[in-house]
């Protein structure tokens, strides 16, 4: 499964290497909409900051469910590093790895993810992203996970960011609006 999804990030990576564009961004905020297996949906912030031209950027978000039919919410947090090489002047190979934060009522579960891909430009205004993801937990078990995104750029400033997280544990799905500096 982890081979698999190695390979296919690399083979999606192919299409962006044929076109030019300038140095992808790491510096955003962004206001989402989320939905979990169509049980559960809420909102979100998320945002990431480049370290210079180091290659390195800080992320964090928060994003918070309700529960279908209930008044259960559901409380996340996460906070990581990651690193951006890369392998043509529109496409960078991405790894990152994030604390977790889960809190349901009174049960709070810690845990990390840790994520390799491949995030490039198809044009001035279209970006893709596809990424492998490994979560885990201190009461749960670890799940492997794929995540495919696109973005749309209005202009240098605005976008327009949707994402699927599939996996064993269900699927994810968000859609933003993205501030790029």
């Amino acid at each position: 499964m982890k081979r698999s999804l190695i390979a296919l990030a690399l083979l999606a990576a192919i299409p962006f290497a044929a076109q030019a564009d300038d140095k992808l961004s790491y510096t955003y905020l962004e206001a989402d909409y989320v939905n979990i297996d169509s049980d559960a949906d809420g909102y979100g912030v998320r945002g990431s900051f480049e370290f210079g031209d180091s290659g390195f950027y800080g992320l964090g978000g928060y994003r918070t469910v309700e529960l279908d039919g209930t008044n259960i919410d559901v409380d996340n947090w996460e906070l990581g590093l990651g690193y951006a090489h890369g392998l043509s002047s529109n496409v960078d190979l991405i790894a990152e790895a994030a604390w977790n934060n889960y809190e349901v009522g009174s049960f709070d579960e810690d845990g990390w993810r840790a994520s390799v891909g491949v995030r490039g430009s198809f044009s001035d205004n279209f970006e893709g992203l596809l990424k492998a993801n490994y979560v885990d937990g201190d009461n749960a078990d670890g799940d492997f996970t794929g995540t495919v995104g696109l973005q749309y750029k209005f202009n240098p400033t605005w976008g327009i960011v949707g994402e699927a997280e599939f996996g064993d544990g269900g699927e994810i799905y968000t859609v933003g609006l993205r501030a790029i500096f």
